[in-house]
């Protein structure tokens, strides 16, 4: 049997509140068996920790705050999300990053917190599940520029690239950091582009991911999304990677172990 590790699933989420348990079923019979758990802001804590208690050895909490939650207050919610930070376990920054798709209003802000948030990640030796959308160069700079702090001085980035959907450039630079590519349902859309992106792109530096319920691969595509549906993202890349699904679900498991410590 092969194991699959979904590496960012939103599995708290409400969309799951009437067949939670049915769902881990189905992921397990196809074969997924572990669960990396991003947060979103300070209403998503009390669910994602519920569901690390209730799964302790299959479900990994990430504490963060995604971009798409950040105002104007954004000290306070940073004070507030390290604060538990904190008083609990966690496996990783996460969902932390840029988004600039919906709203540009609070960019400064989210910047301010990217980088806070990189920096916790270095002080607390956890890796980062980096969120990009429509920022693409607005995150590189940021990362180049934390390269040449003192913190970050000839030091790789640890961590997942959460859904990246750039280009074959991107992809090379990210991997150089020393980022891990998360690779979802994009991969099994028509016309992405995705597979030429990482087409030289080691299995060595990819993880699988569905950020359930979002981003439903086909022959889902447009449905809620549900951590069974990895199996496609899965099989997909082994078609283009040309290798056996085996390979896919061993090395990508791998990485979420190299990434995670667990």
């Amino acid at each position: 049997m092969i194991t699959l590790t979904d590496t960012h699933a939103h599995l708290y989420a409400s969309e799951f509140d009437s067949d939670r348990d049915e769902m881990f079923g189905r992921a397990r019979q196809l074969g997924v068996k572990r669960f990396f758990l991003p947060n979103i802001d300070l209403n998503s804590v009390n669910g994602l920790l519920a569901l690390a208690h209730q799964y302790p050895d299959t479900c990994f909490p990430m504490m963060g705050l995604h971009p798409c939650s950040i105002t104007n207050l954004v000290e306070q919610q940073l004070h507030e999300i390290k604060t538990v930070l904190n008083k609990h376990k966690f496996y990783a920054i996460g969902e932390i990053g840029i988004d600039l798709y919906w709203d540009k209003t609070f960019f400064e802000q989210q910047k301010i917190a990217f980088k806070e948030q990189m920096l916790w990640a270095l002080e607390y030796q956890l890796p980062v599940a980096i969120h990009c959308r429509n920022a693409m160069n607005e995150i590189l700079e940021i990362l180049e520029e934390l390269k040449q702090t003192t913190a970050y001085k000839d030091c790789l980035f640890k961590g997942i690239f959460h859904c990246f959907s750039g280009n074959a450039e991107e992809a090379n630079k990210l991997v150089q950091y020393g980022f891990y590519l998360g690779i979802g349902g994009v991969i099994t859309f028509k016309n992405s582009g995705l597979d030429k992106a990482i087409q030289n792109i080691s299995l060595n530096n990819l993880v699988l991911e569905t950020d359930a319920p979002y981003l439903a691969p086909v022959p889902f595509r447009g449905k809620r999304n549900e951590s069974a549906y990895l199996r496609y993202v899965a099989e997909k890349l082994a078609e283009i990677k040309n290798c056996s699904l085996m390979d896919v679900a061993t090395i990508t498991t791998q990485n979420s172990i190299r990434i995670f410590g667990v």
